[in-house]
């Protein structure tokens, strides 16, 4: 058994002095004091917050975008997940256009399988949508999987709007949840075209033509036709004022939760990268692109007061070299992603304790309970209860140290937070009760197991729920 002694455990709704008990891979005991007896091993918490695990909704690990494949992999994205804090993530298992789901649930299952330093389970990417793509959709349930995405802009990915709305139809009956990746598809590429034929063709073309009216409008025309079906429906990595007031909006006169997620990029980085000397704004190419500093304030905002429920890296790494390079000529050829799986946390803690207030109780909000109510994982994970997995993020709130691609974990040749000092860091990580990785160095590799995940309840939908009384506009998208 492994206890962890003296520290302040931490929930959505309060702290409290106690020890936990780690046994067989579960939360044996929580109790003001565990006396350890012999073979106990133990581990002194004092001055830390004891987290839930950290769970990230949204990586992209061993991802073939057609023409090459991120620098992470499951080996190295899972070590650096844990050494971060990160205990469980949900990765993106993408169909192929003409393929089927069980072909991309076996391809990522061989990713992942055995190779993995945390928690793992997957979401499906649906790209081709048809009679037995629908048929397929109860195979994924019985496998775990009870999420899906899909896209609104990418040529190779989207699905237009009348398969959107059937789409919705089905995850309505089946109690799946869905993810939808808001931006006009259409508008973008017209913009491309346009940035490219007055010459811009480097990193700086990436956001004019992909605006904050191209996110709002999608964020608008996903939220009504999911309301046609009467279907839930999550917003992922929301970026901007615009496209927070388009969902707001919605949620006042549509009657299905809508919930939204965003990135540490959108909430600490802005457009002025994509201005750097030479072609350093391509490290920044991700979609949809860095915002105004406007932008960053009020999705800030939303995330601290529950308008905003979940904080995802959407870690897709490349190499600067040889692969951002892909596009020096061109930046719409520019690979889209940036890394940031083991450093969400950190930037979350660092940047929100001071002026902007964030408690351990919103921190435990945001990176553990609602991910794990979301996506299907709550009480088995998100909560330090018994029974629940012994997955347990011990942090140190006074730790000050500085990010640099030198000293990370993740497999790619440079990071978007070079040189920031940040307070905070994940002392002790367990991962089913072993201890995975301490001071933000791995202790032991290999720990991750599949996630099988359920559909929501109605009781998940209602503690899920944001505050309406804040949202209140006088226009309309």
């Amino acid at each position: 058994m492994y206890i962890i002694q003296n520290g302040t455990l931490v929930s959505s709704e309060k702290t409290w002095q106690a020890d936990l008990a780690l046994e067989d891979g579960r939360i044996a005991a929580v109790a003001p004091a565990i006396p350890a007896a012999p073979g106990d091993q133990c581990l002194d918490a004092a001055g830390c917050l004891v987290f839930p695990g950290f769970i990230d909704p949204h990586t992209h690990l061993d991802m073939d975008n057609g023409v090459t494949v991120t620098a992470g992999d499951f080996p190295s994205g899972t070590l650096a997940a844990v050494c971060g804090g990160t205990t469980t993530i949900l990765d993106f298992a993408t169909q192929d256009r003409g393929g089927t789901l069980a072909q991309a649930l076996e391809r990522w299952h061989a990713k992942a399988d055995g190779r993995s330093s945390c928690n793992y389970g997957f979401h499906m990417a649906v790209t081709g949508w048809n009679e037995s793509t629908r048929r397929e959709l109860r195979d994924m349930i019985a496998a775990g999987v009870t999420s899906l995405k899909v896209y609104l802009a990418y040529d190779a990915l989207r699905v237009d709007d009348g398969a959107l709305l059937d789409i919705f139809q089905e995850c309505r009956a089946l109690g799946l949840q869905i993810g939808c990746h808001c931006e006009n598809g259409d508008i973008v590429n017209l913009l491309q075209r346009w940035e490219l034929a007055k010459g811009n063709r480097g990193p700086a073309g990436h956001p004019a033509s992909r605006p904050p009216a191209a996110e709002a409008e999608a964020v608008a025309r996903c939220c009504r036709i999911a309301a046609m079906a009467d279907c839930p429906v999550i917003i992922v990595h929301l970026s901007t004022e615009a496209g927070l007031e388009a969902l707001n909006y919605a949620r006042n006169i549509y009657d299905p939760p809508m919930w939204a997620e965003t990135c540490p990029q959108y909430l600490f980085l802005n457009e002025s990268r994509y201005g750097l000397p030479g072609f350093e704004g391509a490290k920044y190419v991700m979609s949809p692109p860095l915002r105004t500093d406007e932008d960053r304030w009020e999705i800030g905002r939303a995330l601290l007061n529950n308008e905003i429920q979940t904080l995802g890296s959407d870690h897709c790494s490349y190499n600067f070299a040889g692969q951002k390079e892909l596009g020096r000529e061109d930046f719409t050829k520019i690979p889209n992603g940036i890394p940031g799986l083991e450093h969400r946390p950190a930037l979350l803690f660092s940047e929100y304790t001071g002026g902007a207030g964030l408690t351990p109780e919103q921190m435990c909000r945001i990176l553990s309970e609602n991910p794990a109510r979301l996506y299907g994982m709550y009480p088995q994970k998100g909560v330090l209860a018994v029974g629940s997995d012994a997955d347990v993020t011990v942090w140190d709130p006074e730790a000050v140290w500085t990010i640099t691609a030198a000293a990370q974990h993740h497999k790619v040749d440079y990071t978007p937070y070079e040189g920031m000092t940040v307070t905070g860091r994940a002392r002790a990580v367990f991962v089913n009760g072993v201890l995975a990785a301490r001071d933000g160095e791995p202790v032991q590799t290999g720990l991750g197991r599949y996630v099988f995940r359920r559909t929501l309840d109605e009781k998940d939908k209602r503690d899920l729920g944001y505050p309406i009384n804040v949202l209140e506009f006088t226009t309309t998208i």
